[in-house]
């Protein structure tokens, strides 16, 4: 015997804007979600101020007691659902990008991004642990993004739930463009050709792992134009512009360069068998509604889980370009704003972060010279 459950996702315009005017824009879209029989609503990652690397995201994390968990909180009660979204937390002595799922009578979950895309780690501390909301609703997994790429955070869902909620806000960064102040305009790729199918980490690999799963995923998105300076930004124009030595006189200008990418439509409801109920197609704020089943107890995996699309070296140039000192960029700013005691040193990170620099800046001197080689 099986029961259904009908959800919402949202898609909304990415562009940074004050923390009121997204709730009120976010506040629109659940209170028609829910007038259509919405029993959960999930809302884009870091939806209530926008997507961009920017010194202001220091400022923007928010406490516990802060005005975006309290607003969930009273949509949640407002409109009898569940809601889940994501933002920056400040909590303690770091800051993480959470996302929560909120029942209607208050009871919270939560879950801190485990995988920081790139430069986001800048910004924000890593979780390291997964979260099953054990909701009215069913068990219901979470993850942020970027941490659907990896298949060992599905793997330690797998069994333990009856839905997935993925919060997220990806930009097209495999088909990205530098906009350089003399006016120049260069296509780049985030990891070079090995990421010329990322797209699929958010569309076709989430089909499979949620057949794979055999449980329903939810997933919501940004759209818009993704515009933003980079931290790191002559490390970070040197590397994507790699072997391209004719191209490296632009990296004089790096701290004014503007990394510009599109949205793909990425809000979509996924069945148990891996078939799309409902996307969002349409450009802007909007949401998809879609009723899914949902197995009286949480379906055990009978395969191998399907391989991901992207290869290794993709997610070695992601998730370990400039590790070390984007950590140090994090806590410098994090303590200029909420002071010294904040984001403690972790001897691990230490450790692994400066080996890993160490391997990022051999692998792009090897590159330069190898564009030098071929120039000449």
């Amino acid at each position: 015997m099986s029961r259904t459950l009908k959800v919402a996702t949202v898609q909304m315009e990415a562009t940074p804007a004050p923390t009121g005017q997204r709730l009120e824009r976010a506040a629109r879209i659940v209170a028609e979600a829910a007038a259509q029989g919405a029993q959960l609503v999930v809302l884009p990652e870091l939806f209530n101020t926008g997507y961009q690397y920017h010194e202001r995201n220091y400022a923007l994390a928010e406490p516990l007691d802060g005005v975006t968990l309290s607003w969930m909180k009273q949509q949640a009660a407002q409109h009898n659902v569940h809601l889940a979204g994501s933002f920056l937390l400040l909590d303690n002595e770091d800051i993480y990008n959470s996302a929560f799922i909120i029942a209607p009578d208050g009871r919270a979950w939560r879950y801190d991004k485990i995988y920081p895309y790139n430069w986001e780690r800048a910004y924000f501390r890593e979780g390291n642990r997964t979260t099953i909301a054990d909701t009215d609703l069913g068990k219901l997994g979470m993850l942020i993004c970027w941490d659907s790429a990896h298949p060992d955070l599905w793997q330690r869902y797998a069994g333990k739930i009856d839905a997935l909620v993925v919060t997220s806000c990806p930009p097209l960064l495999h088909r990205a463009d530098l906009l350089f102040p003399d006016g120049a305009r260069i296509p780049v790729t985030i990891g070079g050709a090995l990421l010329a199918d990322d797209v699929h980490f958010q569309d076709k690999d989430m089909d499979d792992h949620a057949a794979w799963l055999g449980v329903p995923v939810i997933a919501s998105q940004g759209a818009g134009t993704f515009c933003s300076t980079m931290p790191m930004p002559q490390l970070s124009v040197a590397a994507m512009l790699g072997p391209r030595a004719d191209l490296w006189e632009h990296v004089k200008q790096a701290h004014e360069v503007i990394l510009e990418a599109g949205y793909g439509h990425f809000a979509k409801v996924i069945d148990g068998e891996g078939e799309v109920r409902a996307r969002v197609e349409s450009d802007g704020d909007g949401f998809a509604l879609a009723e899914v089943p949902l197995a009286e107890t949480p379906p055990q995996p009978t395969a191998a889980p399907p391989p991901m699309r992207l290869p290794a070296p993709a997610y070695f140039a992601i998730d370990t370009f400039g590790t070390n000192m984007l950590v140090q960029t994090y806590r410098s700013a994090v303590r200029r704003q909420w002071g010294p005691h904040m984001a403690p040193v972790d001897p691990r990170t230490r450790m692994w972060g400066t080996l890993l620099a160490v391997t990022a800046a051999a692998a792009a001197f090897v590159g330069y010279l190898f564009g030098r080689s071929r120039a000449d």
